[in-house]
């Protein structure tokens, strides 16, 4: 008998056995969903050795020429024409207006061919737009992101016969139909596989002929444009019990496309999503009949619907959602930064006090993350990857990100966060951070099975081809790949836990780095990381088979790992793709220490928590016998961070680019940004009068017009530096107000602004 066959004679095929035993169950959902999404950079950070060439040498995003017009030009336009007060609080909708100007210009065809009249932007130019909108209106943001992303533009782009693609595709791009997709309903949302509405083949009447179709029915809410769609994208399970289209009588999830004034739709009714007036709301029908070429991509794609919709969701879910997120720290970072300088206690700026600096040195150093997660997903997409793995951590960690820096900023501005009304540009956006969270999956879920849930066994270099050999019905070819198979994942895992050991033991100073300068050290940690989460990921699947799929806290701690691997890669390629500005060092700094804490943080919880006795202590010894010594961001850089939102210059503009300001009288971000120049403009002539007030020539506590009266006359400063700090003085004094309302106005339900106070 041969080596190989008492090999698998008596460790393969034993180890076959038990391997099919605890294999984790998969669902026919999760199935597609696997077979469907691509594998990228993710796989290499679970592997446990990421080369970081490949990460530095991935394409730099860059806008086109007609993507930049468009965002100079009409995009500008756009937000000129938006005012989120009146859209949230008084119209609870976009004005006319804003809705022909957005079909006009093609805001919801950005994604369409151009050859069917779109525009075809990239998925980086498409992020970017929908960010720079969301920093003005995230109820304008969500009306113009949900046509380019999950719904019939993308669907028909990808699916559709040639028939539907020439009929619906030019309607859409030119903004004669506006779509919805209506996926979630009252009892089925992140679990799609398990939707109730269900359609049947049969032949009915449709424009007076008899023809094959199917009979649908059914009730779906939380649809975004739902309430003034003319186009309804529907999924639902299809079933055949007569055989018209074939033996098989269950057929699966499918898609259609329905005009909205067809027989039987019910549209028009509208939720009241948080914190925002976007169209969003219910759609029924009952038995309505369809022709079966109302589905996407014709009777040939019956039954596919859940992998079409798999496919574009991973591109829609790391798009929309991670915009909406960045949107939030661009604002956050720009206004929290300036009203930190203009608002003053105690005689000085509030960004002052250590506890104020603290907050804004994680909104800037979260920021820089933000960004940098945003451009290299999209630089996935756009390479036409469809990382499934990739787009939920982006989904998650940057909405939950964004609602962290949120709170932060809504701590510093303080009163001046709560009161709503036409100055106050961070309530309506805190008001609607959980419409983010909740969409396109809950964070919960997202968080919980999916990153890790899903890329262990996607991201793992061999334990989907193992179940691939476990499903194999020819037992003897199952077999001989399976011992194929299991011999590489021992030397893998062997290779895994030695290399583990030795970082341990060097302070990972062997680990090779393709840059030099402050940040290879982060390079050199983020690989023993790395390793780390490959020896823990092996463990876990090995000791808890199909159990790990219910040991959500496992799963969700081994997901963090990766997450805060992939956010900090984003963080290095983005530093390196900017040229390594030295200015930045401290939002790298802050972003990368927190990644790494992050990471050491899940690690000791899964040690301390492993339902298996013993195997967190031995995953323990073998990835850090020595410790886990990873700290949070040192305070030295949260007061580095501070003092750059503080302060005018590249640095700032760099890191807030895509926030709105606006140039009227009345844009509020524009108001407090007016007021933080002109302070920052007269902080030498400040500093004058406290040098005066210290030596006794200029009252303290003197009211500011004659403080500047007696310092004038001392000598101390010109009536030019008066007349300067005045005018800043006025500014000042505009950006800290509220607003405020007559009383009959709560008595009408539609506030009109008073004075400011």
């Amino acid at each position: 008998m041969s080596n190989k066959s008492l090999r698998q004679r008596y460790i393969s095929d034993p180890a076959f056995k038990v391997f099919k035993k605890v294999l984790p169950p998969l669902s026919d959902t999760e199935r597609e969903a696997m077979e469907a999404g691509s594998v990228w950079w993710d796989g290499q950070l679970f592997a446990g050795k990421p080369d970081w060439n490949t990460l530095l040498n991935y394409p730099k995003p860059k806008l086109s020429d007609d993507e930049q017009s468009f965002i100079d030009n009409e995009l500008e336009t756009l937000l000129k024409m938006l005012d989120d007060n009146q859209i949230v609080r008084e119209d609870r909708d976009l004005p006319p207006a804003v809705w022909e100007y957005l079909r006009k210009e093609k805001f919801f065809s950005l994604i369409i061919g151009k050859e069917y009249g779109g525009r075809e932007f990239s998925a980086h130019a498409n992020s970017t737009i929908v960010t720079r909108i969301a920093t003005r209106s995230q109820s304008a943001a969500v009306s113009v992101m949900v046509p380019n992303s999950l719904g019939p533009g993308e669907l028909l782009s990808h699916y559709g016969t040639e028939a539907q693609k020439n009929y619906w595709l030019p309607r859409l791009a030119d903004g004669t139909d506006i779509p919805c997709f209506a996926l979630t309903g009252p009892e089925a949302g992140s679990d799609a596989g398990g939707i109730p509405d269900m359609g049947e083949v049969c032949y009915g009447e449709h424009e007076g002929k008899e023809v094959l179709g199917i009979r649908v029915s059914w009730n779906k809410r939380y649809i975004t444009l739902a309430p003034v769609a003319t186009v309804l994208g529907l999924a639902f399970k299809l079933r055949d019990p007569q055989g018209l289209i074939g033996d098989q009588k269950d057929i699966g999830i499918t898609c259609a496309l329905i005009p909205t004034s067809h027989e039987g739709v019910e549209i028009g009714e509208r939720h009241d999503p948080l914190g925002g007036a976007f169209m969003n709301g219910p759609t029924r029908g009952k038995d309505v009949f369809i022709p079966m070429d109302w589905v996407i991509g014709g009777q040939d794609y019956v039954g596919r619907g859940w992998r079409m919709l798999v496919e574009c969701l991973s591109a829609g879910r790391g798009i929309s959602l991670p915009a909406l997120g960045t949107a939030i720290g661009h604002l956050t970072s720009r206004s929290t930064g300036a009203y930190s300088y203009v608002r003053k206690q105690f005689g000085m700026s509030i960004g002052h006090f250590e506890g104020v600096a603290e907050a804004l040195g994680r909104i800037g150093g979260m920021t820089y993350m933000l960004e940098a997660a945003r451009t290299l997903t999209t630089t996935s997409l756009d390479m036409k990857e469809k990382p499934g793995i990739v787009t939920a951590i982006a989904k998650y960690h940057m909405t939950e990100i964004a609602r962290t820096i949120l709170n932060d900023a809504m701590d510093i501005h303080a009163g001046r966060g709560i009161q709503a009304g036409p100055m106050n540009y961070l309530a309506n956006q805190y008001i609607g951070m959980p419409v983010a969270i909740t969409v396109e999956g809950a964070n919960i879920l997202t968080r919980n099975l999916m990153i890790f849930g899903q890329g262990a066994t996607r991201c793992h270099p061999y334990v989907l081809k193992e179940m691939e050999a476990a499903a194999n019905p020819d037992a003897d070819q199952a077999a001989k790949d399976f011992d194929q198979l299991l011999f590489k994942h021992i030397g893998f895992a062997v290779g895994n836990v030695s290399k583990a050991l030795l970082n341990a033991f060097t302070g990972s100073k062997l680990n090779r780095t393709p840059v030099s300068g402050e940040t290879a050290y982060y390079y050199r940690h983020l690989s023993r990381m790395s390793r780390a989460l490959a020896v823990a990921a092996d463990f876990s699947m090995l000791s808890l088979g199909g159990e790990l799929k219910r040991r959500e806290m496992v799963s969700a701690r081994l997901g963090d790992v990766l997450s805060h691997l992939y956010l900090a890669s984003a963080v290095l390629k983005r530093y390196e793709m900017e040229g390594r500005q030295q200015e930045d060092l401290p939002l790298v700094h802050y972003a990368l220490q927190h990644c790494l804490n992050k990471c050491g943080v899940a690690f000791d919880e899964v040690f301390n928590n492993f339902p298996r006795k013993g195997v967190g202590r031995v995953l323990r010894t073998l990835t850090f016998p020595l410790g886990i010594h990873y700290e949070a961001p040192k305070d030295e850089l949260k007061l580095a961070i501070s003092k750059l939102l503080m302060t005018p210059g590249v640095a700032r503009d760099r890191l807030t680019t895509n926030c709105y300001i606006g140039e009227q009288d009345n844009d509020p971000v524009a108001i407090m940004e007016r007021a933080f120049v002109a302070m920052y403009g007269v902080r030498d002539i400040e500093r004058k009068l406290a040098k005066a007030v210290k030596a006794g020539t200029v009252p303290r506590k003197a009211p500011l017009a004659e403080k500047l009266q007696i310092a004038l006359d001392a000598g101390v400063i010109t009536e030019a530096e008066v007349e300067k700090v005045h005018n800043a003085d006025q500014l000042r004094s505009r950006a800290i107000q509220v607003d405020s309302f007559a009383p009959e106005a709560f008595k009408k339900g539609a506030l009109q602004p008073g004075k400011a106070a």
